[in-house]
């Protein structure tokens, strides 16, 4: 793997953002067809661009194909073309991987998300646009992820939690954290809500993809829904179809304002802020519900999850049900008859003080 001499200066992430006017052909081509075929997000979509462009700029930078002191933002791709793309090999991916570590400090889930853009991207030119006849990344390999646990609140400190909820926002932000805590929502999914999404029982979500799932609402949801809707109808609002708005604006609430509200009440719950976010409290809501006998299959489609195994982050962290599990092995309570021979006693003796060798582990 080539080893840079140099440091690449960082790009600001943009603000404004449109592949359709700033990406090479190849590549708008393959962005289109994930928004409008496979029905990505725009910000996926746009982080898919993100992830292309900085690939292709750091390559044309390493291959001296720019004087090494251009900024990197200010390099152009519109000249990245097909032969260019064919000409990619493993280790142009690795040293871009290596450039993503260590110059610019990204973990390796960082990381590994880019891998699979540029996955996506070959497989799309090889298997769906046909200009490949091989995949140069085939045998690409994604960085080994530090595999941790999702980090959530238990039970009695998410009762504390919506007990310490009160102000003028109260009805409101009351509601946001119920639907939170018992529907495992996005927070994407919440603040896109429209009044009319709410149908009795159940709540209308779109999920990531523009994917529809159906939630059913339980009694805790409804009266907290009730009670906001109530305060939310006496208002004169700007904008009549959000589900939740700011009370400054009479506007959809923003995400912003959600990850506020959210610090906002962990705090007055005595809850460590900083550990904590509106993400960990869908955390949350998975982690109580397969504690309480939901199956990970339902627990999938409650969640939104396109994958099993990415629900799956979640049957690893009740540790209470793993020792009741290993109590209510029948065999549990059996153990090895002692003898009382001196020859019996010398030969576990000598059995325990044997080294256990590392195959043998």
């Amino acid at each position: 793997m080539l080893v840079l001499p140099y440091k690449f200066p960082a790009a600001p992430f943009p603000t404004h953002l449109d592949y359709r006017t700033e990406a090479p052909p190849l590549i708008r081509d393959f962005l289109v067809y994930h928004e409008t075929i496979q029905g990505h997000s725009r910000q996926t979509v746009d982080e898919y661009f993100l992830d292309l462009r900085g690939f292709f700029r750091f390559l044309k930078l390493d291959k001296c194909l720019v004087p090494k002191d251009t900024p990197f933002d200010n390099i152009s791709i519109d000249d990245i073309d097909l032969s260019f793309v064919r000409s990619i090999t493993l280790t142009d991916v690795y040293a871009f991987m290596s450039y993503l570590a260590r110059e610019r400090g990204l973990n390796s889930a960082s990381r590994a998300r880019k891998v699979a853009t540029i996955r996506s991207f070959y497989k799309y030119l090889t298997n769906k646009a046909k200009l490949l006849e091989q995949n140069p990344v085939q045998e690409l390999d994604a960085p080994r992820q530090k595999k941790s646990l999702p980090r959530y609140l238990d039970y009695d400190e998410s009762v504390h939690l919506l007990e310490s909820v009160d102000g003028k926002n109260s009805s409101r932000d009351y509601c946001i954290l119920t639907l939170f805590l018992n529907c495992g929502l996005r927070i994407s999914e919440l603040v896109g809500l429209d009044k009319t999404d709410v149908r009795g029982s159940q709540l209308r979500v779109l999920g990531k993809g523009n994917k529809e799932r159906i939630l059913y609402l339980n009694e805790a949801c409804q009266q907290a829904l009730h009670d906001w809707l109530t305060d939310r109808d006496a208002m004169t609002l700007l904008d009549q179809n959000a589900l939740f708005v700011t009370l400054q604006n009479r506007k959809r609430i923003t995400k912003a304002a959600v990850h506020k509200l959210v610090k906002k009440h962990l705090s007055a719950a005595g809850l460590d802020s900083t550990q904590y976010s509106s993400h960990k409290l869908r955390h949350t809501a998975a982690t109580l519900m397969l504690q309480n006998g939901v199956d990970v299959r339902t627990l999938q489609e409650v969640l939104g999850h396109d994958h099993l195994n990415t629900t799956q982050i979640y049957t690893h962290v009740d540790s209470d049900d793993l020792r009741a599990a290993a109590r209510a092995n029948p065999l549990g309570h059996l153990s090895k008859k002692h003898t009382t021979s001196s020859h019996s006693a010398l030969v576990s003796h000598e059995y325990e003080e044997k080294p256990i060798l590392k195959h043998e582990e």
